[in-house]
């Protein structure tokens, strides 16, 4: 009997012990998360710009799986750099007139990849009976009301021998052109893919592209200077996702546009037609431009600043060159060697 009573003791102690030890382990399990750091979204903006697309594509693909990173779809580039200042972007696409205007206002960015070079995609269209550009001397002309759209309409002004003087300025969002253009409330418009295809099929002309000013209308990546600190995995991934979109691209067009293509709402076919109109810098470009082992990229936007500066689009000298940064594009290089 006692003999029994004592192995019922037992029993309960180890009962006891086994209880206080799950007890513990969760305890110590709270306890763990408590202290641990919520993870931080990466916040990546973009918008239907076709050069922003691989983006979308390395996101879809999964090359972003088991990161922050999160691809947030604006309508402007305009929202985006706003987005950025107030912090609720980490990251964004834009082009690089809007990255110098940011930058005067908000020295935090960086520039940590190139992304691609406009060459026809950015345009100044015309209603059919408008042959030249200086044939909207008088008229309305619809623009956003972006760096990008207002340094589009002042070169091409100024390759018109016409000043805004000369014309009628009607500020447009950019989900205003279509819609605007084609119910006559302006006679010519500033904008870009995938609505100059669109307006081009409805007769209108092309008065002047991104084509006829080289090297000028470049696209890049932008991020908060403080997360290259706290973030440098998320944006080692980042920069590596773009890449090998690209490679994606190249080695399977077809099947990365009818991916790319569903954001913008057109078939595979006409978003790869939209693509030709633009170049995407490579990783051997990125790494030498970004490093300035190439300095053509700081050359071209000193006189970039300078011009915006002329046209009152840009209030002070920024060094354009202080912003770069290729750690990563570097790294990335050096890892494929």
């Amino acid at each position: 009997m006692n003999r029994n009573k004592i192995q019922l003791g037992k029993t309960k102690k180890r009962i006891y012990l086994f209880l206080m030890g799950i007890l513990i382990c969760i305890s110590l399990g709270i306890l763990v998360s408590c202290f641990q750091q919520p993870t931080t979204p990466l916040l990546v903006g973009r918008n239907d710009w076709p050069g922003f697309a691989p983006l979308y594509l390395a996101d879809q693909l999964g090359y972003y799986q088991n990161s922050s990173i999160k691809i947030v779809d604006y309508p402007s580039t305009t929202e985006i750099n706003r987005a950025i200042r107030s912090g609720n972007l980490q990251a964004g696409a834009i082009s690089l007139d809007e990255s110098l205007l940011l930058a005067e206002t908000f020295p935090e960015i960086r520039v940590i990849l190139l992304i691609d070079l406009s060459n026809g995609a950015d345009v100044i269209l015309g209603k059919p009976q408008l042959k030249t550009l200086s044939d909207i001397k008088g008229k309305k002309v619809g623009v956003e009301n972006t760096a990008l759209g207002a340094y589009m309409l002042s070169r091409g002004l100024d390759q018109a021998g016409l000043s805004v003087q000369d014309i009628i300025i009607v500020s447009l969002g950019y989900s205003e052109h279509e819609s605007a253009f084609k119910e006559g409330e302006v006679d010519a418009v500033v904008t870009f893919e995938p609505t100059r295809s669109k307006l081009i099929e409805t007769g209108s002309n092309v008065l002047f592209d991104s084509s006829k000013i080289p090297g000028e209308i470049v696209d890049v990546l932008v991020v908060h200077q403080n997360i290259l600190k706290t973030q440098p995995k998320d944006l080692e991934q980042l920069v590596r996702g773009w890449f090998m979109a690209l490679d994606y691209l190249k080695n399977q067009p077809e099947s990365a546009a009818k991916i790319m293509a569903k954001r913008g709402g057109v078939t595979p076919t006409k978003f790869l037609s939209f693509l030709k109109l633009l170049k995407f810098f490579t990783l051997t470009e990125n790494q030498k431009l970004l490093s300035q082992t190439d300095p053509s990229l700081v050359y071209s936007s000193q006189k970039l600043a300078k011009l915006m500066q002329e046209k009152k689009l840009l209030n002070s000298n920024i060094r354009f060159s202080s912003l770069l940064d290729d750690r990563f594009v570097t790294q990335l290089s050096q890892s494929q060697q």
